[in-house]
């Protein structure tokens, strides 16, 4: 099998309460990438970056074994970089600087090896650009797809559109209810289900996500981490974790979904314990089915007598 990843790579400056980070290596696509390097057979990346970005850098995407085939160098400008500083609760942040660089002039060219893919991550980038991999890849099996109130606010029509070709939507609760209308996430779930997507995933943050399919509703918990450094690329780990194993046991029934989502939240709650993708870098298989068997034990319920 192999997975296609189309989104951002960028640098982020990072405060938290427990810390600060002036740069350091983010985007969509490179923690949905880097999560699903520990389970894909083959992850293709396809972004864009400018002429500052670090060797160093490159190596590390190396290092996982990710086809950079499909990673533009744009050498007129530098790369995306975000600023943001987190309230102390984590769930809140500001953004305190944004400069698109050259992703701004962003046109995603899927190269022909890549056109044949199984299995596709849309990153959370604007609507068209999504549409534009759709339109360039040949019948993908499962297509997932992430987005954020930014794109609902302002390419809602966009949006709407591109959600026709989607076969799991991966938001948060905040997201459901703004791209429904719905307060009742229950309810939420089943008007954004109609605009296309065959499954729809809310996450709930530190309560855990929620997957739903044709015939059921699925509640993982949340892991308790301890030591919580930066929630940046939580969610886009979150969808490298479950697409990667998605794609690793080519296995779309239900039950192996429900196995997809916990993997997600266990390469999430990796992610979370170190500044940008620090965690991510060296894992080893058995800290990620550790991790997995206590996401299992933390939701079994008792038989009554």
């Amino acid at each position: 099998m192999s997975l296609l990843v189309v989104g951002s790579v960028a640098y982020d400056g990072i405060e938290t309460p427990f810390g600060e980070v002036d740069r350091i290596l983010g985007g969509s696509a490179t923690y949905i990438s880097l999560a699903s390097s520990y389970f894909a057979k083959k992850v293709h990346l396809v972004g864009v970056i400018g002429n500052d970005f670090a060797d160093e850098d490159i190596e590390l995407l190396k290092s996982r074994e990710i086809d950079l085939n499909g990673l533009q160098k744009d050498n007129s400008g530098k790369t995306f970089f975000w600023k943001g500083k987190y309230h102390y609760d984590l769930n809140n942040r500001d953004t305190l600087d944004t400069q698109l660089n050259v992703f701004e002039k962003f046109d995603p060219v899927i190269p022909d090896q890549y056109k044949d893919v199984k299995y596709v991550a849309l990153g959370n980038i604007e609507p068209t650009l999504q549409q534009k991999v759709l339109d360039q890849v040949n019948t993908p099996e499962f297509v997932v797809m992430d987005t954020m109130n930014l794109w609902i606010d302002i390419t809602k029509d966009a949006l709407k559109e591109t959600l026709k070709g989607v076969d799991l939507l991966v938001i948060n609760d905040s997201e459901a209810r703004e791209l429904s209308d719905e307060p009742s996430l229950l309810k939420a779930a089943d008007k954004v289900m109609a605009m296309g997507p065959k499954n729809l995933i809310i996450k709930k943050g530190e309560h855990g996500a929620l997957l739903f399919t044709d015939d059921e509703i699925f509640s993982a918990p949340a892991y308790p981490v301890i030591d919580i450094f930066d929630p940046t690329g939580a969610g886009d780990s979150f969808l490298g974790g479950l697409l990667g194993w998605i794609d690793y046991t080519d296995d779309l029934s239900t039950e192996n979904l429900r196995k997809a989502v916990v993997f997600g939240s266990v390469m999430a709650s990796f992610c979370v314990e170190k500044f940008g993708p620090e965690r991510l870098k060296n894992l080893s298989e058995k800290e990620i089915y550790d991790r997995y068997r206590e996401f299992r034990d933390l939701s079994r319920i008792p038989e009554v007598q």
